[in-house]
């Protein structure tokens, strides 16, 4: 994809619209010496080199990749304008082109056409707002999450000033169903955080199985699906489809447009199944709302000045790689298939240990070491990271995910725990481009030991 000639499009169509309301002088107070700006511009340039090179596959650390072209010259189009989605007269259009791209969300996940839903900053905010909502509806009890939940729920329960219950894990790094159960009966829980794709292990948790068993309780579900959400494209073809068509009977649920929907950050989405939660976010404003008698998005989101320019960025990308499995499905079909094979490549391999079956696109393993203990193959791990991406020529970047004690001894009863835990490569396979990369990857890693 030409991406200088769609951003020049976008510039000469900006230019355009903006000559429809006439010729002005711009005030000097901005104008700048071209010597000085293009200076600036190249010492910019330059401290941009200090980062990792999340674009290209040899990069498979944390969930980093950047955006679609189309989400460029999309963000790019509104942010000229700069409009802000709190209010409809701050972004008529990109107001209207959030409430389509949210509905676009919301049949993914199977809600009718009657939910509620906004597009925020980060799924950090969006699983806040998720909260806040539980909160309302339940202001005398707390939430439970697993122990391998993103620890945004443990944060953002000390903002609410509600309690917050960590469910042990079960050996496959997902929620533990009998402990939730026990927790359940206590009565303190109002909420229960269910994730489809842990952002450490990439383990798809039993939202199908959550949700039959808070029923017994009254309890709400929320699905974090910050990470996993977009995989609901593969269910029933790429991946079992209980835990995806699930989301459809929870609460609410957040998706990550910013991780697997190929946008810039910050983009994140919170959606409510009954939009008779808006009451909880209604409030007046003496200046804000006067030009239209519609919802305004401000008045159903905790945040106030959001980037109209991010619903136009995913409303362009979106009419190019739509919602549907063939689309943007393909995108993260290609990464699911890489980890599939690398795992199989570990598992025939006499240098390396898959850690756990991936589930999504998350490959997690270790180093054999002699001797077989924790503390070795900690030691080895933060090697073979180290030296990958600190290497002159030929990096490559990896991450580590620390393990317990009691993970290792469920997985691989094997290994002598003369330690609390062991960190353990983590590769991200979020990028299609790794499909094909894969033997190259595999091959430096090896070479690494």
């Amino acid at each position: 994809m030409d991406l200088q000639h769609w951003l020049n499009e976008a510039l000469a169509n900006h230019e355009k619209w903006t000559a429809d309301y006439g010729t002005f002088t711009p005030h000097s107070s901005l104008q700048v010496d071209p010597t000085l700006f293009g200076s600036a511009l190249a010492e910019l340039q330059d401290r941009l080199r200090d980062n990792y090179p999340f674009f290209h596959p040899r990069y498979a650390g944390q969930m980093l990749k950047p955006p679609h072209p189309a989400a460029v010259v999309g963000y790019l189009s509104a942010m000229l304008i700069n409009p802000n989605n709190h209010a409809l007269d701050g972004g008529p259009a990109t107001a209207t082109m959030e409430r389509e791209v949210v509905a676009d969300l919301a049949r993914m996940f199977g809600y009718t056409s009657q939910h509620l839903g906004h597009l925020t900053s980060s799924g950090t905010i969006a699983n806040l707002e998720a909260l806040f909502v539980a909160r309302s509806l339940h202001p005398s009890k707390g939430i439970a999450y697993s122990s391998e939940a993103h620890y945004t729920h443990s944060r953002m329960c000390g903002v609410l000033n509600m309690e917050g219950h960590a469910v042990p894990a079960d050996s496959r790094g997902r929620m533990d169903l009998d402990a939730l159960e026990a927790l359940l009966k206590t009565g303190k829980v109002g909420t229960v955080v269910v994730t489809p794709g842990t952002t450490a292990l990439g383990a798809v948790e039993p939202v199908h199985e959550v949700r039959e068993l808070t029923r017994r309780y009254d309890a709400r579900v929320h699905v974090d699906g910050a990470y996993g959400g977009f995989f609901t494209l593969l269910a029933g073809t790429d991946l079992a489809p209980e835990p995806w068509n699930a989301i459809a009977d929870c609460d609410s649920v957040v998706v990550d447009p910013h991780k697997h929907g190929l946008q810039p950050y910050g983009c994140g989405a919170v959606l409510f199944k009954d939009p008779e939660v808006g009451r909880f976010y209604l409030h007046d404003s003496p200046y804000t709302y006067f030009t239209s008698d519609e919802l305004h998005l401000g008045e159903i989101s905790l945040e106030c000045s959001r980037a109209g320019a991010a619903a136009a960025g995913l409303w362009l990308t979106l009419r190019l790689l739509p919602l549907t499995r063939d689309g943007l499905g393909e995108v993260l079909a290609a990464g699911r298939r890489a980890a599939v094979r690398w795992a199989s490549m570990i598992r025939e391999s006499e240098e390396l240990e898959l850690y756990q079956e991936p589930e999504l696109d998350i490959v997690t393993y270790f180093p054999r070491t002699d001797p077989r203990t924790l503390s070795a193959i900690d030691a080895a791990s933060h090697r073979v990271m180290d030296t990958g991406m600190n290497a002159p020529e030929d990096p490559i970047f990896l991450s580590v995910a620390r393990a317990s004690k009691a993970a290792f001894e469920a997985r691989h009863p094997g290994i002598t725990a003369d330690a609390d835990g062991a960190r353990v490569l983590r590769s991200v396979l979020m990028k299609p481009e790794s499909e094909d990369y894969l033997d190259t990857l595999h091959a430096r890693v090896l070479s690494l030991l």
